[in-house]
């Protein structure tokens, strides 16, 4: 895929704003409290390496200090942190390994190898952040050790074992016993074959030895299955144990067309390739709470991204795509839950496998360890060589969530001076639109191209070959329409609406607009204050939904924060467009502008739309006649013969229609839809039909011509009318979506569903009242009478200012 970088220049002239703490002098007061309690420890392993001679390993799995804590540091964080409370937990286990943290860290007559870390265990080793030591140098200071232990555990897997016939997606309990008579069994991995025994892919990782786990298979099915169980003792000796004979795995039952979660597989990332990513708490320790207008903790929470995993209408509609196609919500899962997604839970594909801690939405971690999946000699760090030629599955595409993600934990930016307390790489790629277009631009990898102009099914139970945007089905095409535009160039579109302190006031990659530059620090510990301090709020036209967070999730958001979201999607929606109305003989001509560097509207098709509302009044100040009225009280938007109404219409075609019994035509089905009935979003500058048309994002029973970015529509202005009021809408969902996630979410007999509580959410609470983008007044002349020549010499000359307006445009 082509893309766009940012020219050598910018580069150069871009400095690294997010600036992180030296977590060394921050917990320099704790961690001198700790060795107050335990002198002994001064210069000893558990204080200093070679790797990081002053590192806060003993607390944090990162050696540098912050995001998570090991155990140990969990226990210390619970306390006061004084050299008394540390003392206190003395007796505990806090790694769980056997040896109390006083014997770890004190007792060095009956072992060969303390002080040992007391959070740390061949267990959760691999929770370590490698990019800040050198695991040789803490590997045999984990637990305390006699002498030399190389004997391995012993191994039985007892279920599955041979013969078992298991149904995907459904709990199974499997058993197996592990024991350890020298060092004691530290953790338990789980492995699956499906090709009896030929490959193995893993399942669960640092269990504790309790002989039984509940895995969801996942809807892979296989007459050939093999189940592995290894056990690391104390020492690292690994023993290991298959089953006997294969067993089979099916697919459930269910579904309007029986697809497996094969069909639903892309490269990037794959789970358990990637490590653990932080919670935004623990980025928040720097970069929040110090100036909400500016940092970027604060401005993340009132983003609707850092509300991807609670979202009720993702979560209604993921149920209705599994009923329809089971393992389909796999596509959903992977941007709205990025963090259990790569540490393998999002088997059931429902996100009931997802833990609290996944709820973070799409976070600091994620974006800050993400890699160009695409190396580029002399400008992609260097470090990703070793890093993608690792991956089972690399990807070259940028799009469905595809992420390549960084297993060393090192954080990334595209800033050359920060200084910082974890690893920082320096990333071209985090300037560049593709960086979004990861999760902004989603295809069905169900469906491709036929060569006749439309989208065939895949065979089922099969890997899709080729993950191009101009291959695939698309969902949602954000991320190629910005790419296909004159956004897409070197100057980029003057919109110093957009541009924030981009002094020049043009604007180019999604981040000129959705991360505008101001002015502040990029973290509290008194960095420079920076003008090109990258807003950390990836502001959309969402409104009416983020106002509704905080009161259906109390203790996971920020309220305040919230509200400054939604007056920055408000101020986002009023300038996405210009609005022009022109009375041109007995017709009133209107005319929007799509300011944008996508379609507009762009995103999530599926209920989205824009509309122009025209209300005609006499000298009396009276309604005398009205296109696209909209009810407030029952959310009904009218369609009168007149109306414009922006939206893409997704649809069923005969074939699919004849596989799954749904009727023909226009549907909110989307993991099913299959073609486009209607599309008559108006385009962005650059515009060509050929270039949209190989993406799926072409016009459909509507034309633009190539370079047009502005739609025009006459109304018929009635007798009588004197003046009349044009108002620009903006909906993000409409009462025939919420009704259908109502009506199709079957839920279980004892959960109504998702659907529901979304359709509950609408009624309740105003049913997403349009918001206002444009508007504009208009005085009229009664309608022409014929041969009045001077009056149609004026409409001339409006025609023509008009077209000089989008001359001037197009010019810049």
């Amino acid at each position: 895929m082509v893309r766009r970088k940012h020219s050598s220049y910018l580069v150069g002239v871009i400095v690294f704003t997010l600036c992180v703490f030296s977590a060394v002098h921050a917990r320099n007061k704790i961690k001198n409290n700790f060795l107050d309690a335990y002198p002994n420890a001064v210069d000893t392993v558990i204080t200093t390496v070679p790797s990081n001679t002053d590192h806060c390993g003993i607390c944090h799995y990162s050696f540098d200090g912050g995001g998570l804590k090991n155990p140990y540091g969990e226990a210390v964080g619970a306390t006061d942190q004084s050299t008394a409370s540390i003392l206190g937990l003395g007796s505990l286990d806090s790694d769980s390994d056997g040896f109390s943290n006083d014997v770890e860290i004190t007792d060095t007559l009956n072992f060969s190898n303390t002080p040992t870390f007391p959070g740390l265990t061949p267990a959760n080793i691999g929770q370590v952040d490698i990019s800040t030591v050198d695991l040789a140098d803490i590997q045999s200071y984990l637990v305390p050790s006699t002498g030399s232990d190389t004997t391995p555990p012993e191994v039985t897997v007892i279920n599955p074992n041979g013969g078992e016939v298991i149904t995907a997606n459904d709990p199974y309990t499997v058993q197996w016993t592990a024991t350890d008579d020298n060092s004691g069994v530290a953790a338990i991995t789980l492995y699956l074959s499906l090709d009896n025994g030929s490959t193995f892919s893993l399942v669960a990782q640092s269990l504790s030895n309790t002989g039984s786990y509940t895995w969801f298979p996942a809807n892979r099915p296989s007459t050939e299955a093999i189940f592995r169980v290894e056990a690391t003792d104390n020492a690292f000796n690994t023993g290991s144990d298959d089953s006997d004979t294969v067993f089979e795995i099916t697919s459930p039952p269910g579904g309007r067309v029986p697809t497996t979660l094969r069909d639903f597989d892309m490269p990037g990332s794959q789970p358990f390739e990637s490590g653990v990513l932080n919670p935004p708490q623990a980025c928040a320790v720097c970069h929040g709470d110090y100036d909400p207008a500016v940092e970027p903790y604060s401005n993340w929470q009132g983003s609707m991204m850092a509300q991807a995993s609670l979202d009720p209408i993702f979560l209604a509609n993921m149920e209705i795509a599994n009923q329809d196609a089971p393992d389909s919500g796999d596509l959903c899962l992977r941007c709205h839950f990025p963090r259990g997604w790569l540490q393998g839970r999002s088997v059931p594909t429902d996100g009931s496998a997802m833990l609290p801690a996944d709820e973070a939405g799409v976070s600091c971690d994620l974006c800050h360890r993400m890699l160009d999946p695409i190396y580029e000699p002399g400008v992609s760090p260097i470090e990703d060589q070793s890093i993608l030629a690792a991956l089972s599955f690399p990807t070259f595409e940028f799009g469905n969530g595809t992420f390549t993600v960084d297993p060393t934990g090192a954080r990334r930016g595209p800033f050359v001076d920060a200084t910082s307390g974890h690893a920082i790489l320096v990333s071209p790629f985090h300037r560049e639109a593709a960086l979004c277009g990861t999760c902004h631009d989603v295809s069905n990898t169900a469906f491709e191209k036929d060569g006749n102009g439309g989208y065939a099914p895949n065979a089922l139970d099969t890997t899709a070959t080729d993950f191009s945007a101009n291959t695939l089905l698309p969902v949602e095409r954000t991320y190629s329409e910005w790419l296909h535009s004159t956004y897409n160039t070197e100057k980029g579109v003057y919109a110093p609406e957009f541009a924030g302190n981009i002094y020049y006031g043009f604007v180019s990659t999604c981040q000129d607009c959705h991360m505008r530059d101001v002015t502040g620090q990029g973290c509290n510990m008194d960095p420079p204050v920076r003008d090109n301090l990258p807003l950390h709020d990836m502001t959309g036209g969402s409104t009416w939904l983020s106002g509704l967070m905080y009161d259906m999730h109390p203790t996971k958001v920020n309220q305040a924060a919230m509200l400054a979201g939604i007056e920055r999607s408000r101020y986002m929606l009023q300038n996405a467009a210009d609005l022009t109305a022109l009375q041109a003989g007995d017709d009133l001509k209107v005319t929007v502008t799509n300011r944008t560097g996508h379609k507009l509207p762009t995103g999530y098709p599926e209920g989205r739309r824009i509309w122009i509302n025209v209300q005609f009044y006499n000298d009396a100040n009276e309604l005398i006649s009205e296109s696209a009225a909209y009810d407030s009280d029952t959310g009904i938007l009218s369609h009168d013969e007149e109306a414009k109404i922006y939206e893409v219409e997704p649809a069923i075609d005969e074939t699919v229609s004849g596989i799954t019994g749904l009727p023909q035509g226009p549907s909110f089905h989307f993991v099913l839809n299959s073609t486009v009935e209607k599309d008559n979003r108006i385009p962005p500058r650059g515009f060509t039909n050929a270039a949209f048309e190989n993406f799926g994002g072409a016009p459909v029973h509507y034309s633009y011509d190539d370079g047009q970015y502005w739609d025009d529509t006459e109304y018929d202005v009635p007798i009588g009318a004197t003046s009349a009021q044009v108002t620009l809408y903006y909906q993000s969902t409409s009462k025939e979506f919420i009704e259908f996630l109502r009506d199709e979410n079957h839920g279980t007999p004892t959960d109504e569903g998702a659907g529901l509580v979304m359709y509950n959410l609408w009624n309740d609470n105003g049913k997403c009242p349009p918001e206002v983008m444009k508007q504009i007044q208009v005085d009229l002349i009664l309608k022409t009478v014929p041969g009045d020549l001077d009056r149609d010499l004026d409409v001339d000359i409006l025609d023509f200012a008009i077209f000089a307006d989008h001359w001037l445009w197009s010019y810049q």
